[in-house]
């Protein structure tokens, strides 16, 4: 429909065919990263620190302007899945996360959304983000995971 791939596609043939390592922008990044890669769900991380509530989820009038990680400034596809903060629009479906509320080395607080389009299940999803938190807690032990929800849409 917007005549894009899903994302977690591109990740896998990056890693399995050409051989490239794991992102090293955090261990955080880095555990989103191989969940993603073992259970084929799009997902986006964003540093606590930076939000200002309320955190919704939407879908796009095509309206909706953000500046994306890499610094150019996107409209929003009419129809895609998003997800804002009183800021304005932190992550898409179709264009990724913001740049605004991006994960760095120094984020110590991180909410972690996983896109669960039609087809995926609340248990797939619920197991994803047991995974991502069995992945920090391998080089966190004293990480602490504050809430586990789904949120139906």
């Amino acid at each position: 429909k917007f005549k894009k791939t899903y994302h977690v596609q591109l990740q896998i043939e990056s890693i399995a065919l050409k051989g490239r390592s794991l992102p090293r922008i955090s261990t955080l990044v880095s555990a989103m990263f191989a969940a993603e890669l073992k259970n084929h769900l799009l997902t986006a991380g964003h540093d606590v620190a930076t939000l200002q509530n309320p955190v919704t989820l939407d879908v796009s009038t095509g309206d909706e302007k953000y500046t994306m990680m890499s610094g150019k400034e996107q409209t929003l596809s009419p129809g895609d899945m998003f997800i804002a903060d009183a800021q304005g629009v932190m992550s898409s479906i179709i264009y990724g996360p913001d740049n605004r509320t991006t994960i760095t080395s120094d984020t110590r607080d991180v909410l972690f959304v996983v896109y669960g389009l039609e087809g995926i299940s609340a248990q797939q999803i619920t197991s994803h983000l047991e995974d991502i938190r069995d992945f920090v807690n391998l080089v966190s032990l004293d990480a602490e995971t504050i809430s586990l929800e789904i949120v139906d849409a």
